[in-house]
Parts: structure tokens; C-alpha cells; sequence
């Protein structure tokens, strides 16, 4: 196939590009390269348009002569939701309505990449099914949770050929170092201080962007208009032991870690039940110990990468969020 892969600049897209490589299709990018978009996480040669899933003329003209549209484009950082939330509207809700009325007018298909935040919080015990209601809880999850409602209503009133996935926690390489995992092996590597929200007892579901990467590949060629497919890790570990442990990996000291004052809103847990997209041969193949073990290397290994991003917007976006919890940080 000939696939246009918004957002294929940022994490999880630039390794979903890798993989439809390495298979033989044919791979157009458009991405607005905002903080966490980086041409360097593309191979060379990759036909990139630099541009925004809101503006109609900037998806025709990227997605001329494609078969398909997988939609990683988003602002993706809760943190930056509370901080500043404009631009998750425009880019969550208006770019997803753009994307359906680009499918709509070509009759090509649509891969919709969400997310599992739109469930909400699930202490309670259980795993989110596909079927349960969306309960966001912060303004990024609220704005995935109403471009995701688009899908379906598209798809009903309209017939597109349009699918959802709604992942877990995902990480790896290339991460942007604002994200829990790389955000805390970075500041490990170089000794600073390690910011755990609360008591660091929130439970997420993690997920290594291969095999997020192979579900959404799976959806894309197997999946049915209408349908949203969970595609959850199901490795399940609290924020304070996956810290511990990348402290282990770096060989720094524990009291580098400290507890700061919890995020308004900060979900306890997430989990979801990924029973449907296993129903169509997909499982993951990385375990979490293997996968974190592995991505602390690539961190350690590519300060090159990572060195430059720390500074200049980055460290204007670190001060906003940390120093003054920093200055009330108590021991973890």
C-alpha cells in the first residue's frame, strides 16, 4: 500500500513508518514538527510534508494517490493539557474531522490511533473493553475522547472505511524526554533529581511501540470499519517500581528520587482488555523487563539524540512544571 502517516515524525509514528518499511509499503509523512516531531526519527528518504492535520489543504496535497491514512497526529502530554490546552481542540477533535472528510470525499481508509486515557480511571480493578463509556479525566484524554466519538459517527451517517486502536502506555527509543520512562532514565543518566507525582502508586499498562506498532498494522489490514480494537501490553507496574528500576539500569542512587505534588486529576490506573485484537492473531512479544531494560540502553547510548532536546523549549516546559514541585519534594 501507498499510506500517509500523520504525525510519523513523533514517537510512535516514526516507528510505525520503520516497520511499513521493512514490509514494502510505500510511505508518505505529514507532520507539523512541533516540539516532539523530529526529522530525525524518519529513515532517509522519506517523503515528508511539513504541515497540519487541520488544514484541509495540507492533507489533500500530502495524501495525493494514497491508499490509507493512519492518524498518529495529536498533542500527546497530559501535563502540557493542564499547563496550556488550545491545542489539543485543534488538533485532536478539528484534525480528526478533517482526516474523516478527506476519507470521506476519496473513499480511502482511516486507522484512528487513540488511546487508553479515554477510559479513565479504572481502580476500581477490571480491564477497559471496547464497548465501555469514555470517562477522560484531563483536558488532553477529553480531546481524544471527542475525536474518537467522530470516528463512528463518520463511519454511521457517512460509510467511511474508518477504524480506531486505543493503546497503553508505550515506550522505547526516541521517546521525547518529557514522558515518564525517558524523562526519568535521562535525568538518572545525568544524576538529577527524579520527579514522582504523589505516592508514585499509579499503575499503568505498558506497552513497547513494536507491538503497539504490529496492532495497529494488524487493524489497518484486518479490522473492521467501525470497530475499535484495545491494544494493551498487559504488563501492569506502579510508577514508583518502574523508577526504581531504571535507577537500578543507570546505577544511580536512590536518593535521587523524590515525591512531588500529584497533577490535578492524575488517573490511579489503567488497563484494557485486549481480547478482540488477540481474536484477530496479534499478541505482544516484549516483556516489560526486557523492552525497559533495552530502551534505558538506547538512552544511555544515544545522548546525541536526547542531549539536544533538553534544552532551549524543553527546559522552559521543565521549569513551568517541576521547579516549584521540585522546591516541595519530600523524599520517595
Amino acid at each position: 500500500m501507498k499510506l500517509l502517516v500523520t504525525g510519523g515524525a513523533g514517537f510512535i509514528g516514526s516507528h510505525f513508518v520503520k516497520r511499513m518499511l521493512r514490509g514494502g509499503d510505500e510511505i508518505v509523512v505529514l507532520d507539523k514538527l512541533t516540539y516532539s516531531g523530529n526529522r530525525a526519527n524518519l529513515p532517509p528518504g522519506v517523503e515528508l510534508h511539513v504541515g497540519d492535520i487541520a488544514e484541509p489543504s495540507h492533507v489533500s496535497r500530502a495524501a495525493h494517490g494514497c491508499d490509507a491514512i493512519v492518524n498518529f497526529a495529536a498533542e500527546t502530554h497530559v501535563d502540557r493539557s493542564i499547563l496550556a490546552a488550545e491545542d489539543f481542540g485543534r488538533t485532536e477533535f478539528r484534525g480528526t474531522q478533517v482526516l474523516l472528510e478527506h476519507v470521506r470525499a476519496t473513499g480511502i481508509r482511516l486507522v484512528h490511533v487513540s488511546t487508553d486515557e479515554v477510559y479513565g480511571d479504572l481502580e476500581a480493578g477490571g480491564a477497559a473493553t471496547e464497548n465501555d463509556r469514555l470517562h477522560p479525566s484531563s483536558p488532553y484524554s477529553a480531546a481524544k475522547a471527542a475525536g474518537d466519538l467522530l470516528v463512528p459517527a463518520y463511519v454511521r451517517t457517512f460509510e467511511v472505511n474508518a477504524s480506531i486502536t486505543r493503546g497503553s502506555n508505550t515506550y522505547g527509543a526516541n521517546q521525547y524526554p518529557e514522558k515518564f520512562i525517558p524523562l526519568f532514565a535521562t535525568n538518572a543518566l545525568d544524576r538529577e533529581p527524579l520527579p514522582l507525582y504523589g505516592d508514585g502508586r499509579q499503575v499503568r499498562d505498558w506497552l513497547h511501540a513494536d507491538d503497539h506498532c504490529a496492532g495497529i498494522e494488524l487493524v489497518l489490514r484486518k479490522g473492521a470499519a467501525g470497530e475499535v480494537y484495545n491494544v494493551g501490553g498487559g504488563d501492569e507496574h506502579e510508577n514508583i517500581e518502574v523508577a526504581e528500576r531504571i535507577l537500578e539500569l543507570t546505577g544511580a542512587p536512590r536518593s535521587l528520587l523524590c515525591s512531588v505534588p500529584d497533577r490535578p486529576g492524575h488517573d490511579r490506573r489503567y488497563a484494557l482488555d485486549t481480547t478482540k485484537l488477540r481474536a484477530l492473531g496479534w499478541a505482544p512479544a516484549h516483556a516489560f523487563e526486557d523492552g525497559l531494560r533495552e530502551t534505558v540502553a538506547w538512552y544511555r547510548d544515544n545522548r546525541a539524540w536526547w542531549e539536544p532536546i533538553k534544552s532551549g523549549e524543553y527546559r522552559d516546559y521543565y521549569e513551568r512544571q517541576y521547579a516549584e514541585r521540585l522546591a516541595n519534594a519530600t523524599p520517595a
